[in-house]
């Protein structure tokens, strides 16, 4: 499977795991698996796939991508955005910096999957719809009726629809009727035919990205010309219009670890068990104890406590942004 891009994009600003991760340190470059993180995984898992890796990050920190990769010892290309503008405009760039018959592989940086082989069999049929001229979509069969995850319609690898965020209720009908698949983020197609695809559907992001990457020194792009890029995720530009998207149902034991509660689970598994109640402990190693809670996590770093309880995990995200309108340093 040589021969394509891999193409990793790792922005984000750490809202969602504060206060383990912050925009100077988001979620993919926490040494907290294994003693590992989730980027430098990202590369592990990809690097046998790939003729080259593209990054797509931001100028907070964009630098600890170029020590993992460095330190791994990959060919890579680096792009800097000045300030994100959504997975449409990032895709782009990813796609411009390519020869229009290269197939990108797009995966997240802070996502977690645990089976290697099936992951690659995914991959392997993915590449061979992308050749045929399909736009990608990886959807993977859910396990519980999860509110935290878009979803994708699917009649075999055709897609019927693509569903916001559910409530539980909607969940719960989504999961049982089978048709149902988690929306990854991860996609696969070739560069040139995702740039006709957003050109056709998206011009003005197509144009605006396109000028941008013109200008661009050394990978690095301007505030002035990001500035004039909508902001728009490839789901909303190019994969809910276009007529040649495909999806490839997936179960390689796949989380993007969004949230404590998804953080929660995966340290279930993999030796940091909650206690009887259901309580847990992430972050600086020290004695913890609890009494009288159930369900509840406790997430201490040297400069901020957060005790939440675990289904109000999408939460966390809301004292970030109270946070950052204060302009606190403990986000930074």
């Amino acid at each position: 499977m040589n021969g394509i891009n891999v193409v990793i994009l790792s922005g984000g600003v750490g809202s969602r795991l504060w206060p383990l991760s912050r925009k100077s340190r988001p979620k993919q470059y926490l040494d907290i698996f294994g003693s590992r993180s989730l980027f430098g995984l990202t590369i592990e898992r990809n690097r046998e796939l790939a003729s080259k890796f593209i990054v797509v990050g931001n100028g907070e920190n964009h630098q600890l991508s170029r020590k993992e990769l460095n330190d791994a010892g990959v060919d890579f290309q680096e792009i800097v955005e000045a300030i994100p503008r959504n997975t449409a405009g990032a895709i782009a760039f990813a796609a411009l910096a390519a020869s229009e018959d290269e197939i990108l592989l797009v995966v997240p940086s802070d996502h977690i999957i645990e089976n290697r082989e099936a992951y690659e069999a995914s991959v392997s049929r993915a590449l061979e719809l992308a050749q045929q001229g399909f736009l990608v979509t990886f959807g993977i069969k859910p396990t519980k009726p999860e509110t935290g995850y878009g979803y994708i319609e699917a009649d075999g690898e055709n897609v019927k629809s693509f569903r916001e965020k559910p409530n539980r209720d909607t969940a719960v009908s989504f999961m049982n009727s089978g048709r149902f698949l988690w929306n990854s983020g991860m996609f696969c197609f070739k560069a040139g035919v995702f740039l006709s695809e957003l050109q056709k559907y998206e011009p003005e992001i197509f144009n605006t990205s396109k000028k941008a990457w013109e200008k661009a020194q050394n990978g690095h792009l301007s505030l002035e010309d990001m500035e004039k890029i909508p902001s728009k995720s490839i789901d909303y530009a190019v994969m809910e219009k276009s007529k040649l998207i495909k999806v490839v149902a997936a179960d390689f034991g796949w989380s993007d670890l969004g949230s404590f509660e998804s953080l929660y689970e995966y340290f279930s598994r993999n030796g940091n068990p909650p206690d009887a109640d259901g309580n847990m402990s992430l972050g600086k190693e020290m004695p913890v104890y609890f009494l009288g809670l159930k369900n509840t996590v406790f997430v201490n770093t040297d400069d901020a406590v957060l005790i939440l309880r675990k289904e109000n995990a999408q939460d966390v995200k809301n004292i970030f942004e109270q946070l950052d309108k204060q302009n606190s340093p403990l986000i930074k």
